[in-house]
């Protein structure tokens, strides 16, 4: 968390008031929620009522597939199709697949490039199909695993000729990009707290002035009806302080950022040769702390431990169900194979990220990629 996003939510955290409660102190946390609410608004080209808080991106993302295919199939019946694309994050990818599994959905997913970057034809193309049928699309606004930066105007532009809402799930996206609701076009916008240096378990969707959008919780009736719970008004508060702060040293972090993320790959691929970079190769089409890549003949499980081990902490493009790895849905959906997707690392920097964090991977990414290699050609010889 940022600093002042520490001291923000401390300095809350030490007064008692339910932000929907009539007295004194329930009056004091509406004001910071209302505020805060401001505050998020301006930085994200949205309006207060437009903020729906919720309590992270998944329940954002859940809120905002649910609660539009429901408003829109309540409004024509015909409305059953759901289109996102192939390297979408589970937390869109699940709710869209339940929705097919359980609530007469039909789950269409959209081809990616081999960058990861949607296919514009071909979204238009699904449309045009049936646009009567489509209760929505889902596009996020960069991907989480590979940086690659989708395009978000473009996609909004061709659902609106439709009359078609576009929900972008813009979790990754909003401490590195100029993210704008209505400069987009967006109809529905997940951001989550914790990505921008704020406290995890808190978020929000903003959901454009006038969207119909049936509720996923029930209660008292919070967020203008679409999301019941009692807010937890330190941490929103936190969130709209860091996402301010994020706003203002956007520029300069970012930058600093991407030539640190260009140290990162330079210092991979001379400890280890093969290793292959993953998404747009070109700066300006992803995310500047972003560095994603496969290493032939590693394991991604493996080489995470080893590095873990060194200190050096990252993750794998992959999911891993019921204690088996699979490979990256991500990687699969760019055409990469499924031997080379399962040797996946992401490394990712923040602002708190250091040239000694890079010299550290460097120092240890060498003899974990050799003797992850070593570990996987004596399995196979087994």
């Amino acid at each position: 968390m940022l600093p002042e996003a520490i001291a923000a939510w401390a300095d809350e955290a030490a007064r008692v008031g339910n932000a929907s409660s009539l007295h004194t102190s329930g009056r004091h946390a509406r004001r910071v929620v209302e505020e805060s609410r401001e505050t998020l608004a301006a930085v994200l080209g949205a309006t207060p009522a437009e903020v729906v808080f919720t309590g992270g991106g998944t329940e954002a993302d859940n809120l905002a597939i649910k609660g539009l295919y429901w408003a829109r199939r309540a409004e024509d019946d015909r409305r059953r199709r759901v289109l996102v694309s192939a390297v979408e994050h589970h937390a869109v990818l699940d709710p869209a697949q339940w929705l097919a599994d359980h609530e007469g959905a039909e789950l269409v997913v959209l081809p990616v490039d081999d960058l990861g970057r949607l296919d514009l034809d071909g979204l238009r193309a699904a449309i045009e199909s049936d646009p009567v049928s489509v209760a929505l699309v889902s596009l996020m606004w960069a991907n989480n695993e590979v940086g690659t930066i989708q395009p978000v105007a473009e996609a909004a532009a061709i659902a609106h000729e439709f009359d078609v809402p576009l929900h972008c799930d813009a979790v990754q996206a909003v401490a590195h990009l100029p993210v704008d609701l209505a400069g987009h076009g967006v109809d529905a916008m997940t951001v989550s707290a914790h990505k921008l240096g704020g406290p995890q378990g808190t978020g929000a969707l903003l959901a454009r002035r006038g969207l119909s959008l049936t509720p996923v919780l029930h209660g008292g009736g919070q967020e203008r009806s679409a999301r019941s719970g009692t807010l937890d008004v330190p941490s929103v508060r936190a969130f709209a302080v860091a996402a301010e702060v994020a706003r203002q040293r956007r520029p300069e972090v970012s930058e600093r950022l991407a030539k640190l993320r260009a140290r990162v790959v330079e210092q991979v691929q001379l400890a280890v040769p093969d290793a292959v970079l993953r998404g747009d190769p070109d700066p300006a089409g992803r995310l500047p702390g972003n560095a994603h890549l496969t290493f032939p003949g590693c394991e991604g499980d493996s080489l995470l431990y080893l590095l873990d081990a060194r200190g050096v902490e990252c993750s794998t493009g992959s999911a891993c169900q019921a204690g088996v790895p699979q490979p990256s849905h991500v990687l699969l959906a760019m055409g990469v194979s499924p031997v080379d997707a399962r040797g996946a690392l992401r490394f990712s920097l923040g602002w708190s990220s250091t040239e000694d964090d890079v010299t550290a991977l460097a120092e240890a990414i060498g003899p974990a990629a050799a003797r992850a290699r070593r570990a996987g050609l004596a399995a196979g010889r087994r």
